[in-house]
């Protein structure tokens, strides 16, 4: 068999290769435990979002971003935390079943029945958990909460998020009832804990707290008027260039003009821009500008179709 190119560490002929290695991943694909002091954290907003970001941190206020989903909406919270060194995203992701108590905490009612049944000791402490949005409110130090696809969610939940975001606070009803005066809770991303009095999460500091949404639904003008709103741009081909540059660097991005010019031309403005995420146009350039590709037009053609199939699409 030829000499296969070095990422096609698969051949699909059975042989087995023990010595065959498999490529490093994309800057952008590197696991929170692999990434070093050193690492970039990318992300170039348009001076219109940094001018909303800016609004809603100092205002207070939640940040709601609107747009298709693979825009980088999500990206913003990292940008936040990573550039004002205000530690990980604190990320609580909406489903439809999703509940304001599930953003505030957690209660294992079943693990607390049990334990009691083992032994006379209560420590309902041990079963229960502050949810990213009770850590983000009982946080010493200020945190950045990313609710993603709030549009996603139950029709009450954002009147419900609302008036706690509105009054920094909230009742645990499970520590409400019991005449402990106080109990220290779990964070929800670390084991630091927190002082719950009287069974209330009481807000220290306004988090900075980002929420993004599909588009999907529309939401109560209530619920509108307390947020800094921007519906994120497409990006052009100028912006896609910036960014595939900063993320794979110029010499990449100089050999993927018609590869950009492309992209930006499918998810440009017309009757149906074509559903596609910007890292699908990160993913295309890192390998179709790989020194060892396939020259055949018929298989680049097929690595381009593979990686930039359409959203909608299954």
């Amino acid at each position: 068999m030829a000499d296969q190119p070095s990422w096609r560490v698969f051949t699909g002929d059975g042989t087995q290769r023990p010595d065959r290695r498999i490529p490093d991943p994309p800057p952008w694909r590197v696991l929170p435990g692999n990434e070093t002091e050193d690492h970039e954290h990318v992300y170039l907003p348009y001076p219109r979002l940094v001018n909303a970001i800016n609004l809603a941190i100092c205002l207070r206020r939640p940040l709601l971003l609107t747009g298709p989903a693979g825009i980088g909406k999500s990206s913003v919270a990292e940008a936040i935390a990573h550039e004002l060194v205000l530690g990980p995203v604190l990320r609580w992701n909406i489903t439809s079943r999703s509940t304001l108590t599930e953003g505030l905490y957690r209660y294992d009612a079943l693990g607390r029945l049990q334990h009691q049944q083992l032994t006379s000791q209560d420590a309902i402490e041990k079963f229960l958990r502050l949810g990213p949005l009770g850590t983000a409110l009982m946080s010493g130090r200020r945190r950045v909460l990313l609710i993603d696809e709030l549009d996603k969610s139950d029709i009450d939940l954002p009147g419900d998020l609302l008036n706690v975001l509105e009054r920094g606070d909230a009742e645990i009803p499970e520590l409400a009832r019991r005449e402990d005066q106080t109990i220290d809770i779990r964070a929800a991303d670390s084991d630091d804990t927190f002082t719950v009095a009287k069974g209330r999460i009481v807000g220290r500091t306004f988090p900075i707290i980002v929420m993004t949404s599909n588009g999907e639904r529309e939401f109560p003008p209530a619920f509108l008027r307390r947020c800094v709103r921007e519906r994120v741009e497409i990006p052009t081909a100028k912006r896609l260039t910036a960014i595939v540059t900063a993320h794979l660097g110029p010499e990449r991005a100089a050999k993927a003009e018609a590869l950009i010019e492309a992209f930006a031309t499918k998810i440009g403005p017309s009757d149906r821009p074509a559903a596609l995420a910007i890292d699908q146009l990160l993913n295309t350039v890192l390998m179709m500008t790989r020194d060892d590709m396939d020259a055949d037009s018929q298989v680049r053609k097929e690595i381009i179709d593979l990686l930039q199939r359409e959203l909608r699409e299954t």
